[in-house]
């Protein structure tokens, strides 16, 4: 009981000395006080400036979602499950450590598609020198033209006949609706092979393991165990991760 209560004089004192915190010349410093008001709004400027800051607070909720559909994160990151899957360790890497690699292979991959966004929008746009609208369309071009690249024309066919819009001369003039689910699709086609190409070996490897385990009799020890360490071998030897990060950058050229 005198414990419990020693404790709570402590934090007592704690928060009294928190506000009066002095500094060397013995002055009290001062605590800013932050305050969140909702108030009329005096002029028509100050109604819509709110409503540009309530539509972009809700557009920004999206964009983590806009920037892995729209960069090469997508393909990086399923590749990377294949191989892990592939090489049967469970969560060895982690999920956290095949994230952080496929984000810093997505800033290397998209490196040239964000300085152009940087240098030909961005900057000029907080210089002064365009306008909002414009600075949105100028960023878009890189942007569709990486999208575009990688996505078959196939896939832009589908979703230009569900939509039932007219197909543009121009290549450049695909609205963002069309072109970012048949990027997905592609990209997903493009990681499911990439993962077949990767399943193979290490299939092989355990054909082999289960063959020799049967031959021997011993139905009741898992293939899986057996066939893991050499699978581990194999992809050491040749050196997996080096040519499985060239593969998919590669694949991006």
């Amino acid at each position: 009981m005198k414990r419990k209560i020693s404790i709570i004089v402590i934090v007592i004192l704690f928060m009294v000395g928190a506000t009066t915190i002095v500094n060397a010349e013995g002055f009290p410093l001062p605590i800013p006080n932050i305050r969140v008001e909702v108030d009329q709004a005096q002029t028509p400027d100050d109604y819509v400036d709110s409503i540009k800051i309530l539509v972009l607070l809700t557009v920004l909720t999206l964009v983590p979602t806009l920037l892995i559909l729209m960069t090469s994160f997508t393909r990086i990151i399923i590749v990377f499950s294949f191989m892990r899957s592939a090489l049967a360790t469970q969560q060895i890497p982690g999920n956290q450590i095949l994230i952080g690699l496929a984000v810093v292979l997505t800033l290397f991959i998209m490196k040239p598609v964000y300085t152009e966004v940087i240098n030909e929008a961005m900057n000029p746009y907080l210089a002064g020198e365009i306008t909002q609208a414009e600075g949105i369309e100028i960023a878009s071009v890189p942007i569709k033209k990486f999208m575009l690249n990688q996505t078959r024309e196939k896939d832009l066919a589908l979703f230009f006949n569900i939509s039932e819009e007219q197909i543009p001369e121009d290549k450049m003039d695909v609205s963002f609706t069309v072109l970012i689910p048949s990027f997905v699709i592609s990209e997903l086609k493009t990681a499911f092979q990439m993962g077949f190409m990767l399943f193979m070996p290490f299939i092989v490897i355990d054909l082999v393991v289960a063959s020799v385990l049967m031959a021997m009799g011993m139905f009741m020890l898992p293939p899986v165990m057996i066939s893991l360490p050499f699978k581990l071998l194999l992809f050491v030897m040749i050196d997996g991760w080096n040519l499985l990060v060239k593969s998919i950058v590669e694949s991006f050229i």
